[in-house]
């Protein structure tokens, strides 16, 4: 089974069947929301707005080539929803993730923190942002839009803002990258172990594509 971690596309989108396809909870302000008549249009405009104007804004988990999850981020400013939250406003050097959804059939395989390591690499190689942050569910629930606790503690986020209802999450990227050097290391010697001795040679340089793919 290969898995892969890609760029949220709109072709991927429309393959998620779920909650999250048609939810404009974070995309527009509860006023906008309550004009929309058809929900993933104005989903689909809004990941195109980001895209043009801020850049890639999610990451996608493929099993055998089939969209098995993904992950919304963006800034602030691209995400009125979070102005609801009492734990608001987001800090100034974080970007906000707002979804994490895994299909059904693929819970529990670690998919989750695949994503939110591949959306860490992604901004820490674009060097915008100095922190991830989430509004947390205290309850576990996922109601109300928001990520479990439980969840963003197990990839690495701590709460910043306590609430009894949704505190506010962070994850410095500074932690990220002394992880992602430390496993591309412990890789490489890995690597380097199986590869056979007359097969041995300077290892390549990682590019920015392949460590994307």
């Amino acid at each position: 089974m290969s898995r892969k971690v890609v760029r949220l596309t709109l072709d991927h989108l429309e393959q998620f069947d779920a909650p999250c396809r048609s939810c404009l909870f974070w995309e527009l302000d509860p006023v906008r929301r309550d004009r929309v008549a058809d929900a993933c249009p104005e989903k689909d405009a809004w990941v195109s707005e980001v895209l043009r104007e801020w850049g890639s804004c999610g990451r996608v988990v493929l099993v055998d080539d089939v969209p098995a999850a993904y992950a919304v981020y963006a800034p602030e400013a691209f995400v009125p929803g979070a102005a609801a939250f009492p734990t608001a406003p987001v800090s100034a050097d974080a970007v906000l993730l707002t979804t994490v959804h895994v299909e059904p059939a693929y819970r529990g395989g670690g998919l989750g923190r695949m994503l939110v390591q591949g959306m860490a690499r992604d901004l820490i190689e674009r060097g915008d942002a100095g922190a991830i942050e989430a509004f947390g569910d205290p309850a576990g629930r996922g109601g109300r839009c928001l990520l479990p606790v439980e969840f963003l503690g197990s990839v690495g986020f701590k709460t910043y803002r306590p609430h009894p209802l949704a505190p506010r999450m962070r994850m410095e990227l500074r932690s990220a990258v002394s992880w992602r050097d430390e496993f591309e290391s412990a890789f490489g010697r890995v690597l380097g172990a199986m590869r056979p001795k007359s097969a041995r040679g300077p290892a390549p340089k990682a590019t920015r594509a392949s460590r994307e793919s």
